[in-house]
């Protein structure tokens, strides 16, 4: 470039940076100015106080809320760390007027400035109740407020569990009250009933007690009473929190409200079963008077005992009236007594009629009853015994004929035996299990056993054998028996011997 267009350049616009002759202020970088403006903001705004109403509120995981605080016409960012997060009496939502106390600070990485909130407070009452009501309506939405939800208190309870402060008048209040009206077993469960932690405190009270157990070590409340006396609406407030509202809502147990004066009103009242209008007025509504019930129980035994009496008399003139329409002993029972005569009389004769008619049955057979006709049927009876007798001549016959004919059949049993055949030189041949009766069958069978009187032989049958000479075999045939007729008889294999 030349030197000509290097000054023209120079003249209209600097291409690089130089210090002006007589110019001792160094350029800052960023975060030198950054630095410098938190440095001046935090030192003149070290401590101040807003008014607004809260937007954009939001709680990270770490704890910490992030808010910003509005007016009309600005906006500012806020951030409360998470420590004094946790000391705040009440929850902040959006649309809620509050006075926040912090610092002035700036965040370079965004080139903004916040305030670093210390403390927050609700902008008065109206801010408080505008909380309070969008609260309720919250909740009433849910149902935690309806009449439906309510259970009845029992009548005498055993056992009555408080909660409350143990070092206030409240607890002396409600002991002393009960002691006048009904001495009754009392729980105190110690909380704190304003401040810090104290709507944690209640709803893990309320929640204790409906945890108990029946029957354990100690006794199950059959009544809770939950109750704080007078004060502002912020002293109150831990009674409005959403924790002790739904704590009390979801009891088992039935309880009763009794928090501040009787022109004091908390969501609590709503949620319990019962609003008392003072702790005193709870201890009232709890228990019935003792005495009162023992005059009671007096006046109702007495009216008990007339109504008895009143009603035996009742009876006792209903008996005496129906016993006047019922008629006489003697009038009932004449009939049956003139029955009773007669029936008597007629027994009288009937008896003797009886014997008389017995002694002439009596005649008539004692008349058929003849010696003569006894002895007559007495020697008919002795003879046909007689003949009935049973004489040996005839049994020893009866018992030699019987004899005779057992040895017959034995005869013809053994004539019968199979086996007297094989004795006399014949056998038995069996093919396969059946007896071959025919020289065919036994050329068929070829294999055969033949069973002899003193054992068997297998053999075989074949057409090549030679047969001996049937003389050598045999001796001259004997002329064949004849029978009467003049027929050839053929002599019986099974038949016995002859003698």
């Amino acid at each position: 470039m030349s030197p000509e267009n290097s000054a023209a350049f120079d003249a209209s616009g600097r291409l690089l940076a130089q210090e002006p002759v007589g110019d001792n202020a160094p350029p800052l970088s960023v975060s030198e100015l950054s630095a410098a403006l938190k440095r001046t903001v935090e030192d003149r705004f070290g401590h101040v106080r807003l008014r607004g109403e809260i937007s954009g509120y939001k709680r990270a995981a770490s704890g910490h809320v992030y808010l910003c605080l509005k007016d009309d016409n600005a906006i500012i960012d806020g951030v409360m760390w998470k420590g004094a997060a946790g000391r705040l009496a009440f929850a902040p939502q959006d649309g809620i007027e509050v006075v926040v106390t912090g610092k002035l600070t700036t965040y370079p990485g965004r080139s903004k400035y916040q305030i670093v909130i210390d403390r927050m407070e609700l902008a008065g009452e109206g801010a408080l109740m505008q909380l309070l009501d969008k609260l309720k309506r919250q909740l009433a939405g849910e149902g935690l407020f309806d009449a439906d939800r309510k259970v009845p208190l029992p009548f005498l309870p055993r056992v009555i569990g408080v909660v409350t402060s143990p070092t206030g008048a409240v607890i002396r209040d409600i002991l002393h009250r009960l002691e006048d009206r009904c001495p009754t077993h009392v729980l105190l469960w110690p909380v704190l009933v304003q401040g810090e932690g104290a709507a944690a405190q209640i709803a893990a009270a309320v929640r204790g007690f409906d945890a108990m157990a029946t029957g354990g070590v100690i006794p199950r409340p059959d009544l809770v009473i939950v109750a704080r006396g007078g004060g502002a609406i912020e002293d109150l407030w831990a009674f409005n929190e959403e924790a002790v509202v739904r704590a009390v809502a979801e009891c088992s147990i039935p309880i009763i409200s009794a928090v501040g004066h009787e022109t004091d009103t908390t969501l609590c009242d709503f949620a319990a079963d019962v609003r008392a209008p003072t702790p005193t007025a709870a201890a009232e509504i709890a228990v019935p008077v003792r005495a009162e019930l023992l005059a009671t129980l007096t006046e109702l035994g007495l009216r008990g005992g007339r109504a008895a009496r009143r009603g035996l008399e009742h009876r006792r003139e209903r008996l005496t009236m129906l016993a006047r329409l019922l008629p006489s002993p003697e009038a009932v029972l004449a009939i049956q007594r003139q029955r009773s005569d007669d029936l008597g009389e007629r027994l009288g004769r009937a008896l003797r009629h009886r014997v008389a008619l017995g002694q002439r049955q009596l005649a008539d057979a004692g008349g058929a009853l003849r010696p003569a006709l006894l002895r007559q049927r007495l020697e008919r009876d002795r003879a046909r015994i007689d003949a009935l007798r049973l004489r040996p001549e005839l049994v020893q016959r009866q018992i030699v004929d019987r004899r005779a004919k057992l040895d017959a059949t034995w005869r013809l049993a053994l004539s019968l035996d199979p086996r007297r055949p094989l004795e006399r030189g014949f056998a038995l041949v069996q093919a396969g299990g059946r007896i071959v009766t025919s020289a065919g069958a036994a050329r068929d069978a070829g294999a055969m056993s033949l069973t002899f009187h003193d054992g068997s032989v297998d053999v075989v049958a074949g057409e090549g054998v030679e047969r001996p000479p049937e003389k050598a075999l045999s001796s001259a045939p004997k002329p064949a028996r004849r029978d009467g007729t003049g027929a050839s008889r053929q002599h019986d294999l099974f038949a016995p011997p002859t003698e």
